[in-house]
């Protein structure tokens, strides 16, 4: 029986990535990934030649079996996505989950993950916090907002630049426009920049200039707010 890995990958710079993550790719007999040409990517700045399977969001309950026998035939795999940890809002858990059911060996490696450099860098309480991820993209949105409205800690959002003015407008009808809050884009990059400010003030200046690259949000809790 072989051993599936979970690596974590840089969210930007390519340097931001561990030698032990490095060492597993290379001894790895096949490297999953979300996107295949985002991965040979990294794999080609490290010299790193092995065969890259195709495992994403579209397709990834159709090869969950074969992948599962393929590590239940002796084959080492690491699995990456595009950028962080797989298993955090990216796919992972559905394979995490049958090879545990399986009795296969999982080792999950310590890592790059967007959200925690974003939070640090908030100015927010970080000792509690309450990550979400990715907002629902239509059905169930203002539900999902509304609940949050009322939690204590720290909120942590994903969100694409396309629908990042439409998020901010739905939370400021739900939540105020002085709430609080912590927008962090390109993490780790060239162009890496964090705004802090009122959701209105925030809202004002992505309003003003294209928004491009992966973003995290970080919204004030609610008891934090009132003291």
């Amino acid at each position: 029986m072989g051993k599936l890995y979970i690596v974590p990958t840089p969210i930007g710079n390519l340097e931001d990535i561990t030698l032990r993550a490095l060492r597993i790719l290379r001894n790895a007999d096949c490297i999953l990934a979300e996107d295949t040409r985002v991965t040979k990517k990294l794999l080609k700045h490290y010299d790193i030649d092995k065969p890259v399977l195709s495992y994403h969001q579209h397709n990834e309950h159709q090869q969950l079996n074969k992948y599962v026998e393929l590590i239940l035939t002796h084959s080492i795999i690491a699995l990456v996505s595009d950028a962080g940890t797989p298993g955090i809002s990216d796919p992972g858990f559905l394979l995490i989950r049958e090879c545990l059911r399986s009795q296969i060996a999982i080792e999950c490696l310590p890592g790059a993950t967007a959200f925690v450099p974003a939070l640090v860098n908030s100015g927010f309480p970080s000792d509690k916090f309450y990550f979400y991820g990715f907002l629902p993209h239509k059905k169930g949105r203002k539900t999902v907002l509304e609940k949050l409205s009322k939690i204590e800690e720290t909120i942590i959002l994903y969100e694409s630049p396309f629908r990042l003015l439409k998020t901010l407008e739905q939370l400021r009808e739900v939540m105020g426009e002085d709430r609080r809050i912590c927008v962090c884009r390109e993490l780790s990059k060239i162009y890496e920049e964090t705004i802090r400010g009122t959701i209105i003030e925030v809202h004002t200046y992505f309003s003003t200039k294209p928004v491009k690259g992966e973003l995290v949000i970080l919204i004030q809790g609610w008891e934090i707010e009132l003291s």
